[in-house]
């Protein structure tokens, strides 16, 4: 076996073994290996184990009735899935994994009459995504196969205008509806239906904002470090407080870290997409994201330059796309990835993948884009004539955000020096870098000789346990609590700006930088 198979397996391996204090923040990851290996008896010990320390603790509770469940122990199944839900947890948790873990049970009495009773047409979303003045791509997980019908209509009046889309078994009953021809700048109202056979269900509705046309204020709140912890899931909710226009997800979106096990991959996100407060969040502004390795491989890793080697990278790829809306997936089924673009008014995104085509970064020569994914990005950049560019890496640019690590840019130091020089090269002005990873938030001013210096705004422990300590040499950075990053860009200024504020999990904003655009230049 290669090395570089060596160190994308190891950390699964790891799964089975006690929590190590890289471990320790994903305590569940525990239990997600004995359910992939299907040792049901010692999940169910491991989770009461954990419930004697915590017993408010729903996701322990969670996995012991999926566990029980596969030993056809039901009647304590169910009584645990109903403790979990009289803790918060949405019922489409299990309704999910009826499609997943519990599928060879699913169908037996008295499960199968107790998930029909928690049935309904919607099983997760909806997610808005792609958002333009007169578009907006919407995601839905359905219960069963069927056409997805959503309606709209702009200031909730008049008539509605319909839009469908296909559920099928192959894109695990997810489906997006283009909702196109829409009024700019103008609060939408919409209704969700599902047309399977002779049945009709949904009735489900929201609302959402196009974009002006014109140019003003756009906000961003971006992040990563995203695993699943039920006492920071409130973290959704203190961000749609801010009321920002679109979500920007850096990676680290849920923890993962069983890439050749799609059934695990698929079991972290109907968690995510279960989670009420995030349903509440995502359906009513756009979510844009990219990944980092711990929803694409395992801790650190690289994917390597070949498409299919390892041979898990197609189907982690796919189990993604089924998982969220965004406007593309670098450059589809020939070059797969999840770089693209995007515009929120005057502001260009340009989102990077950095961990499908990355190179071992001790190696002779490294990469952490690939040659085509560096390609684009240039000609992206040279192309477009935004006020303010984004570059949104899942790892930090400055070098020393992670001491003498080679995960970040720090061991690709050829590439990003290119691409700085390309910057000053085709005179491209107006450029703010984005980037997570580090379990906080900071700010970081890049020094360059003989051009304009290049702002960082760092931000990874939405809603982690785990945390790294904070840096000294940073502008700012904070560490003590959850945190997300605000971004408001204000590109109708006489000298348009941006400016960053660090929110805590509480709401309270605890460190905020203004950046000109003539600072820029």
């Amino acid at each position: 076996m290669s090395r570089t198979a060596v160190r994308l397996l190891v950390p699964c391996f790891a799964l089975l073994l006690a929590g190590t204090t890289a471990l320790a923040q994903h305590d569940y990851k525990k239990t997600r290996g004995l359910l992939r290996d299907g040792k049901w008896a010692q999940c169910i010990e491991l989770a009461n184990e954990n419930l004697a320390k915590d017993p408010k603790d729903s996701e322990w509770i969670v996995q012991r009735g999926l566990a029980e469940a596969r030993v056809e122990k039901f009647d304590a199944a169910i009584a645990s899935f109903e403790q979990a839900i009289e803790m918060g947890v949405a019922p489409q948790r299990f309704v999910g994994e009826a499609r997943n873990v519990m599928k060879p049970v699913a169908g037996k009495e008295p499960l199968k009459s107790w998930l029909a009773k928690h049935s309904k047409a919607l099983l997760h979303g909806p997610m808005l995504g792609n958002l333009t003045s007169t578009s907006v791509d919407f995601w839905v997980r359905t219960s069963r196969p069927g056409k997805v019908v959503v309606a709209v209509r702009p200031r909730f009046a008049g008539k509605f205008t319909k839009f469908e889309a296909e559920a099928t078994e192959e894109n695990d009953l997810t489906a997006v509806v283009k909702l196109t021809g829409l009024e700019p700048g103008t609060v939408h109202g919409y209704l969700f239906e599902l047309r399977s056979g002779d049945e009709i269900g949904g009735g489900e509705g929201g609302k959402f904002r196009t974009l002006p046309e014109e140019p003003g204020k756009v906000s961003i709140a971006f992040g990563g470090g995203a695993g699943y912890v039920p006492e920071n899931e409130r973290m959704w909710k203190t961000i749609q407080r801010f009321d920002p226009t679109a979500l920007v997800l850096l990676g680290d979106n849920v923890y993962v870290d069983m890439p050749e096990h799609p059934e695990m991959q698929r079991f972290c996100y109907y968690r995510r997409h279960s989670v009420p407060q995030w349903r509440r969040l995502v359906g009513s502004r756009p979510v844009y994201t990219i990944w980092d390795d711990h929803d694409f491989g395992t801790n650190d890793c690289w994917g390597g330059p070949e498409i299919a080697q390892p041979k898990w990278k197609p189907d982690v790829w796919n189990v993604y796309r089924e998982n969220w809306v965004n406007p593309g997936y670098g450059g589809g089924e020939e070059r797969p990835g999840c770089w693209y673009d995007f515009r929120l008014g005057d502001v260009h995104f340009v989102m990077l993948d950095g961990r499908y085509y990355r190179t071992n970064p001790r190696a002779e020569t490294t990469s952490m884009l690939g040659p085509e994914q560096l390609a684009w990005v240039k000609k992206t950049l040279a192309a477009s004539d935004a006020t303010f560019k984004v570059i949104a890496s899942p790892v930090p640019w400055e070098y020393s955000t992670k001491g003498d690590s080679k995960d970040t840019w720090n061991g690709f130091r050829t590439e990003r020096e290119d691409l700085f020089g390309f910057l000053t090269e085709k005179k491209i002005e107006g450029v703010v870098l984005l980037s997570a990873d580090r379990h906080r938030s900071d700010a970081w001013k890049i020094d360059r000789e003989g051009d304009y210096p290049l702002y960082e705004f760092e931000s990874s422990r939405l809603t982690n346990r785990h945390v790294h300590g904070t840096m000294k040499n940073a502008i700012f950075s904070y560490n003590e609590l959850q945190s997300f990053g605000l971004v408001t860009f204000d590109t109708a200024a006489a000298d348009p700006t941006v400016n960053y504020k660090i929110v805590n999990i509480d709401g309270q904003a605890v460190h905020e930088l203004t950046v000109k655009r003539s600072d820029l230049e």
